[in-house]
């Protein structure tokens, strides 16, 4: 039998393909990312992406803020800072968190390009290829993106309506352990989850804290929607009650602009050096322009009435979301009513495939987010996540309308024709995302 031949170089599509390290076969665009072409077009209402929407944020009061930054301190703004970031903002970070029980030094603080980079960098110091990181099912599909990229293997633990399920946690560590893996942490977002919506429970935030310190396992809270619920104060941070073991990860993203790309970490000080040594050979340094805008916002304007203001705002989408769903959506849906956040998770009838009727809904105008996006694992077909943070609401109810239309016309094609190709519809262990009835 003769040898094929090499292909030549030349004839590759990418000509550098033998000389990418083994890590690159882990960076891969998210299914949100891929959707942004489609779903920024002035005919699609997109109810995919989570842009805050900053349409009352005081733009004239930002800039003369911004102004007075270049007449007063223009030179140190402009120029390089420090690794860690800036002083004042640490410090203004430490009455951030204040907000959710957690008293910190702001030594202990390290400003990030935006959280996503703190994911990374805290990915970056903790784990090496092959080691096990314990997600929600489903999860945010930019850190499953760091961890892929990371060469990590994701293990989920299923949510229910009260999030984080501690038995399927119990059982996630259990079954790692006995496959001879090393757990390097618990990665969770306890308030408003993105996708799901849910929240953590007081009760269960105990326990998950007590099971990860009696096991070992670090944890790392990702809580960029803790100031946006609907109904009540914020709950009492992870990281408020266990400082030792856990990493707790911040962002202006959701309460200021996400334009500026400002977030933070906080950590216990050994993990703080280490992260500030990652946040130096990436960065050099966070960009001292953004973090003297954000510390120059915080201290001249009322930003907990701006969250306020958001708060209200994201309600009154969030009931234009569920309002619509409950008015024109097939019986046979499910979703949640999230008490915060930006994001309803909504089960689609036996047999209908998320990911596979998607072309047919942008055709109609309207974009969502497969279920598929958020797992590690290929799961979440029968899934969706609605964003109901940017839209109206009356862009929000018109989208639904399409979206409900789309579904409909899939539903008569299936009960004519049966499926076009089997539809995965049980996840690991017979679960395939948190429970929808969360009203």
């Amino acid at each position: 039998m003769e040898n094929t031949p090499a292909r030549p170089p030349s004839a590759r599509l990418d000509s550098y393909v033998d000389r990418y390290a083994a890590r690159t076969a882990g960076m891969t665009a998210s299914e949100i990312r891929a959707l942004f072409a489609v779903a920024s077009r002035p005919e699609v209402v997109s109810l995919a992406g989570g842009m805050p929407n900053i349409s009352g944020l005081p733009l004239d009061v930002v800039g003369g803020a911004i102004s007075d930054l270049i007449a007063q301190q223009g030179p140190v703004a402009m120029q390089y800072g420090s690794g860690q970031g800036v002083p004042e903002l640490r410090e203004q970070i430490t009455d951030v968190m204040r907000l959710e029980g957690i008293e910190a030094h702001p030594d202990d603080v390290v400003v990030t390009v935006g959280s996503q980079q703190a994911v990374d960098l805290v990915t970056r110091v903790f784990c090496d290829p092959g080691d096990v990181v314990i997600c929600e099912a489903p999860s945010y599909v930019g850190a499953l993106g760091v961890f892929k990229s990371y060469q990590c293997d994701v293990v989920h633990a299923e949510m229910d309506a009260d999030g984080l399920v501690p038995e399927a946690l119990r059982q996630a560590i259990a079954s790692v352990k006995a496959a001879g893996k090393t757990i390097k942490f618990l990665y969770t977002i306890p308030n408003f989850h993105n996708p799901a919506g849910v929240t953590l429970s007081a009760e269960r935030r105990t326990e998950i804290l007590a099971i990860c310190r009696s096991e070992g396992v670090l944890v790392l809270e990702d809580n960029p929607y803790g100031l946006l619920g609907f109904d009540r104060e914020p709950m009492r941070a992870l990281r408020a009650d266990e400082a030792d073991n856990v990493i707790y990860l911040g962002s202006f993203s959701k309460t200021f602009a996400p334009g500026f790309r400002v977030g933070w970490a906080l950590a216990p000080h050994p993990v703080r050096e280490k992260l500030v040594l990652a946040q130096e050979s990436a960065t050099l340094c966070p960009p001292q322009f953004s973090q003297m805008a954000v510390s120059a916002y915080l201290a001249n304007h009322d930003w907990q009435g701006q969250i306020k203001q958001f708060r209200e705002m994201y309600r009154e989408r969030r009931d234009a979301m569920v309002s619509s769903l409950a008015d024109l959506m097939p019986a046979s849906c499910q979703w949640n009513i999230p008490s915060g956040g930006f994001y309803v998770w909504l089960t689609l009838p036996p047999g209908i495939d998320a990911k596979g009727m998607l072309p047919r809904a942008v055709t109609a105008r309207v974009a969502y987010v497969p279920g598929t996006a958020f797992y590690a694992d290929g799961f979440g077909s029968s899934h969706m996540r609605l964003s109901f943070c940017y839209p109206t609401p009356e862009r929000i109810r018109e989208g639904v309308r399409r979206l409900a239309g789309v579904l409909e016309a899939e539903m008569e094609l299936r009960a004519t024709f049966g499926p076009a190709v089997p539809v995965r519809q049980v996840g690991p262990q017979g679960y395939d995302g948190p429970s929808t009835d969360l009203s």
